[in-house]
């Protein structure tokens, strides 16, 4: 029995020494910035002209309270735009994955509630990126070395 523990820590340590953490985070931020950007996509005509049925959308589906239909319909919309880039290039990878991840939590509470499956990996990838940063392949490395 101890051969095969053994033998998978020897496993798991392999695997650990030939995927690197920038990959891990690249990976991350391109999963996320995929997700977002296609969701944004759906919601413009043209470059970044917003659909009627995206404010249709806001007004009777997604309903997010406290701010006007239109206004949710623009920052969500914009926000699903520029913070996939932020994230594809790491650069402010902290504060767009922090800004992805109040959507995210917005999105769960209050738009598709009984979608938790599909936002609790949204989020992991979020909270990794604002934990350990956008790694070593990003503008956020070449600009501040941290």
């Amino acid at each position: 029995m101890n051969t095969i523990v053994n033998g998978l820590i020897s496993l798991f340590d392999l695997i650990a020494k030939l995927v690197p953490d920038w990959l891990i985070a690249l990976l991350a931020r391109g999963a996320v910035a995929y997700t977002f950007w296609s969701s944004g996509r759906t919601k413009v005509s043209g470059f970044l002209d917003i659909s009627q049925s995206t404010y249709f959308l806001f007004e009777h589906e997604y309903k997010v309270p406290l701010i006007p239909h239109e206004l949710a319909a623009h920052l969500a919309t914009y926000a699903e735009h520029l913070f996939p880039i932020l994230l594809v290039f790491g650069l402010f990878t902290r504060f767009a994955a922090l800004s992805l991840l109040g959507m995210t939590v917005v999105i769960q509470l209050f738009v598709y509630p009984d979608a938790w499956n599909v936002h609790m990996w949204w989020a992991i990838a979020l909270l990794y990126l604002i934990r350990h940063g956008a790694g070593q392949a990003s503008l956020d490395r070449l600009f501040w070395r941290r």
